[in-house]
């Protein structure tokens, strides 16, 4: 092919080159090939066009989107150009049409984004002109004929357009012919006889012609039929329509049937001469004849096929009018029909897009997906105008009749997990046609929600002693995405116990929240862990929320009590002396134990073992004192020995034991008796008597300074309730105690003293708070709990006598 060949099939494509570089085509480009071209032709490098790099090619994953194009066309890849996959048969895709344009969508995706390419197939030289029989034939009358009358022939049909179609028709020389070519409205050459002189049929009754149709091609291509012309005798005046050219205006999808216009054709001569036939010429279409009629004998043109202004808006045609003479004349006129419009084509609505999922965190215009809308009317028919459901996050944008839906909302999956989009197309005819499409589209789950415990604190209670392994709580969470993002692995934060690892202490199962002992508790190490148990899910990144867990350990009756006074053991036995002049009430000596547990499990009672009838002493079953009952007889044994039986109140009971041999002496040691007569005997010492008084004093005022202090702070922190809970400062116990809590003294009748008491704390049940306006238990993460009272160094005074004063509360201690 040489260079204006080239540039003649490719004007379209330097034309737009052009074009597209003055910043004229915007959206949309441009190619021309021509047709018959090999697979694997290039037909335009759209990504030099379009600006796109090659990574962007692969990274974008570009291909073609328009159903039928993927047959002719395939995107190269590995350079971004437009190439021919199958050869192309313009002819076959557009007929006679003057332009042959496909139309392509271009769709690239991250992000999705469509162009549209218009392939224009040009046309070459690839068929000749063709007649639709190898003979025609004339017949004229001799004399009939003047000279310069002429007589249309049948023309050739060459599918190819432009210059490659018929451009002239040559007739071999003869004296009474000759050639003339008449140019149509459309574009067709129409040969026609032209007669050059008189017929004689005597001379000659046959004439026999070739007529050669040429078509504008490069190598121009020919076809030829043979035109016979036989010469009759008279019959002299040829049928005349009262119209050369009739122009028609008619509505599309008028009704079957219809007549659309009546010919009228006269013929001068008479009987069979003037009896008139009408009829369609040889070259009228065929599809001419599939949508019209012809009634050969009123000349009554009408509709046979419905009109559709879409495929055909004109059609133009000749019609014969022959008469019945001998030889047959006839006449010729030209029928234009125009068919208008009318609105009756309902809008198309395409969607196109890749993927009906949009993550939930799309940011706003994002798009979502492309619509193109078509009307195969005209004007104002063919003008529409796309709607979309109301109240969605979601708008459409519009560039001509092409539309992208993008966001114009914030998504949410957890809210909307789909949303049903109804596309309303509707076009501006009267009355207006509308379509509807329905579009489903599916919000994807992203990680943008933590999960969250069922409750906002977790308590659990065992009791000490327990097994390892054993079942505490169950700890449940819920997180409301989906998928991996909600799949919960939960854990134990890492933090110190006394010391050691918390994950000594307790194990959770990472799936199911279940919380289980790791070793064996024992209430009187430890009364309560606290511990943070974490959940996280699965996505990315990773959320997790904590929630703290306070694991109560209960008390159990695991302690026997242990004996604080007097001191013993197991091989020594405790001996105590009386004189056999006490009376009834004496105080022999005072037992003393603790009970490491706690609650009734160490609410002690005393009492002695084979107590006989006569028994010369009692014990108090809560203050642990053992007294005379009676005055000692002669007839009493020195020697009487006593066990002593501490118990507590768990369940079941522990007890310890304890003997004790009392001896009764008529002297005790001197040292005993001068102390006793200092106590019994001697005078009050007003020094003495007085610094104890204000010493008493003094203890009291601190005591309390000390509590305004307390209650001071307590009421400013605002968490009196939860921060100063203490026993012995509460609403309800402070008055009660707070008397109780003060020492007593017990006089001589003499005003000497005689012992000081002062009285521990009744036993409250488990739970009871004990510490004092300082950080909460939740700040400091552990629990004060009061220790057992270290009662070692309490000693009694085993001589004088004192007043009995058994005390119904528990764990009362007497100090003389």
């Amino acid at each position: 092919m040489d260079v204006r060949s080239y540039l003649k099939a490719h004007k379209w494509q330097v034309i737009f080159f052009f074009l597209y570089n003055w910043g004229w085509v915007s959206g949309q480009l441009h190619y021309s090939v021509v047709e018959e071209l090999g697979p694997g032709t290039l037909v335009g490098n759209f990504a030099h066009d379009l600006g796109l790099s090659l990574a962007d090619i692969s990274k974008r994953n570009l291909n073609l989107g328009s159903e039928g194009s993927t047959r002719f066309f395939y995107v190269n890849q590995r350079i971004g150009a437009l190439t021919v996959k199958e050869k192309i048969d313009r002819e076959s895709l557009c007929g006679s049409s003057s332009t042959c344009i496909l139309h392509l969508e271009l769709i690239a995706e991250n992000p999705l984004e469509l162009f549209s390419i218009e392939v224009e197939i040009l046309d070459v030289n690839d068929n000749s002109p063709t007649f639709s029989a190898n003979n025609q034939t004339l017949k004229f009358i001799e004399q009939g004929a003047n000279p310069g009358m002429r007589f249309p022939l049948k023309f050739a049909n060459d599918p190819d357009i432009g210059v490659n179609s018929i451009t002239q028709y040559r007739l071999n020389p003869n004296p009474y012919f000759s050639l003339s070519v008449k140019n149509r409205k459309d574009g067709v050459l129409v040969p026609e006889l032209v007669l050059e002189k008189m017929l004689d049929r005597e001379e000659k009754k046959e004439h026999t012609l070739i007529l050669t149709a040429v078509d504008g091609g490069e190598f121009p291509r020919t076809g030829s039929t043979e035109v016979i012309i036989t010469v009759y005798d008279i019959n002299d005046n040829a049928p005349v329509f009262d119209q050369s050219t009739y122009k028609i205006n008619v509505l599309e999808n008028l009704p079957l049937k219809t007549v659309i216009i009546k010919l009228n054709a006269t013929d001068l001569d008479e009987g069979l001469n003037s009896e008139i036939q009408y009829s369609f010429d040889h070259h009228t279409a065929d599809t001419t004849k599939k949508i019209f009629n012809l009634n050969p004998e009123t000349g009554e043109i009408y509709i046979k096929w419905n009109l559709d202004f879409e495929e055909s808006h004109f059609y133009e045609f000749t019609v014969r009018a022959t008469d019945k003479g001998i030889p047959e004349l006839e006449g010729h006129c030209l029928i234009h029909i125009e068919v208008q419009d009318t609105n009756d084509n309902t809008p198309e609505i395409i969607f196109t897009s890749k993927t009906n999922n949009v993550p939930e965190n799309a940011p706003l215009g994002t798009v979502v997906g492309f619509i193109t809308v078509k009307d195969k009317d005209s004007g104002r028919n063919g003008e529409i105008k796309l709607d979309v459901s109301p109240n969605l996050p979601f708008k459409c944008q519009s560039f001509k009749n092409r539309y992208s839906l993008v966001t114009s909302g914030y998504l949410d999956r957890e809210k909307v997990s789909q949303y049903t989009i109804l596309l309303t197309a509707s076009d501006l005819g009267s009355p207006s046609l509308h379509n509807q499409t329905t579009v489903i589209l599916n919000i994807s789950d992203v990680n943008d929600n933590p999960p969250a415990f069922l409750q906002s604190v977790y308590n659990a209670f065992v009791g000490e002693n327990n097994e390892p392994g054993r079942f505490l709580c169950t700890v449940a969470a819920f997180d409301p995405d989906e998928g991996v993002n909600s799949n919960l692995i939960y854990s134990i934060a890492d933090s110190q116990i006394d010391g050691s690892a918390v994950s000594s202490f307790v194990y959770i199962n990472s799936h199911n929240g279940n919380i289980y002992a790791q070793r064996s508790f024992d209430y009187e190490q430890i009364q309560v862990l606290q511990i943070t148990v974490k959940v996280e899910d699965s996505g990315i990144p990773k959320l997790f929320s904590n929630v703290s867990m306070y694991i109560f350990i209960l008390d159990t009756n695991d302690n026997t009590p242990t004996i604080l006074h007097p001191e013993y053991s197991k091989e020594l036995i405790v001996q105590e002396k009386i004189a056999r002049s006490v009376s009834a009430g004496y105080l022999v000596t005072k037992v003393s134990a603790v009970d490491q547990d706690s609650g009734h499990n160490a609410w002690l009672v005393y009492s002695l073992l084979e107590l006989a009838s006569n028994s010369l002493f009692h014990i108090s079953a809560y203050t642990g004192e053992i007294r005379t009952v009676r005055d000692i007889h002669e007839a009493d044994n020195n020697e009487q020995q006593l066990i002593v039986l501490v118990s507590d109140h768990g369940e079941p009971s522990l007890s310890t034991t304890v003997s004790i041999s009392v001896y009764i002496v008529d002297n005790i040691v001197q040292e005993i008796t001068k102390s006793q007569d200092f106590l019994t005997n001697s005078k009050p010492t007003p020094d003495l008597t007085l610094y104890l008084i204000i010493s008493l004093v003094a203890i009291s005022l601190v005591s309390i300074v000390t509590f305004i202090i307390l209650l001071v702070k307590c009421l400013r922190s605002g968490n009196y309730e939860d921060n100063c809970g203490v026993c012995f400062l509460s609403n309800s116990h402070s008055k009660q105690y707070a008397g109780e809590y003060q020492p007593k003294l017990f006089l001589n009748t003499d005003g000497t003293l005689k012992f000081m008491e002062v009285r521990m704390a009744p036993a409250e049940p488990q739970g009871q708070c004990y510490q004092a306006c300082f950080n909460s238990a939740v700040e400091r993460n552990d629990f004060n709990f009061m220790k057992p009272f270290n009662l070692n160094d309490l000693t009694n005074e085993k001589d004088g006598s004192s007043k009995t004063n058994d005390s119904s509360e528990p764990n009362q201690v007497r100090w003389q």
